[in-house]
């Protein structure tokens, strides 16, 4: 299940309780489940190595998804803990229109009804520093590939008899047989 709406906690403990395989994963695009990973990482190794940067968030996707998206959420809790000034989830700015995508952020038109583009930007104290980061994907090919290993992933565990039988994204990549 690749969503971030529902209650997380209890798709896992009803998918744990029926002994079912499951991944459960808010993101199931393997390259920005590895960029999360990596900045979930390096918030544990690096606490604080951004303290006092400000940090802007804005995203982009299809005018019909009402959420703020749950890449972004994930992205922005490792920054908070690399130390940038406050920042909320609400501070992260929607972008759901034509103009600000295709203008504003560089989404081509052909997929203005199915893509997510997501820019971070973290500028130092004095402005003297930036970094920039930035994940844009166009259609949904990159979550197809990504339910399609983790369904391969979960077949090997079953093939295996494995004790554990919930799992999430991080546990595919780190398995590290996926497709191209």
């Amino acid at each position: 299940m690749g969503t971030t709406g529902g209650d997380r906690d209890a798709l896992v403990a009803d998918a744990t309780a029926s002994g079912a395989y499951a991944v459960i994963a808010p993101q199931m695009g393997k390259q920005v489940v590895a960029f999360q990973a990596t900045l979930e990482t390096m918030a544990q190794q690096f606490p604080g190595a951004f303290a006092g940067y400000t940090l802007t968030v804005r995203e982009s996707h299809q005018r019909q998804k009402a959420d703020t998206s749950g890449t972004a959420k994930a992205v922005v809790a490792s920054f908070r803990a690399l130390g940038v000034l406050p920042f909320s989830d609400a501070d992260i700015v929607r972008v759901r229109d034509r103009e600000g995508s295709v203008d504003g952020m560089g989404v081509p038109e052909a997929s203005l009804s199915g893509h997510a583009f997501h820019t971070y930007h973290l500028s130092s104290p004095d402005g003297s520093v930036t970094f920039e980061f930035q994940h844009n994907v166009c259609g949904r090919t990159i979550y197809a590939e990504g339910t399609v290993d983790a369904a391969l992933f979960l077949a090997a565990r079953a093939a295996e008899a494995s004790a554990r039988t919930v799992f999430d994204m991080v546990d595919v990549l780190r398995a590290g047989a996926m497709r191209g």
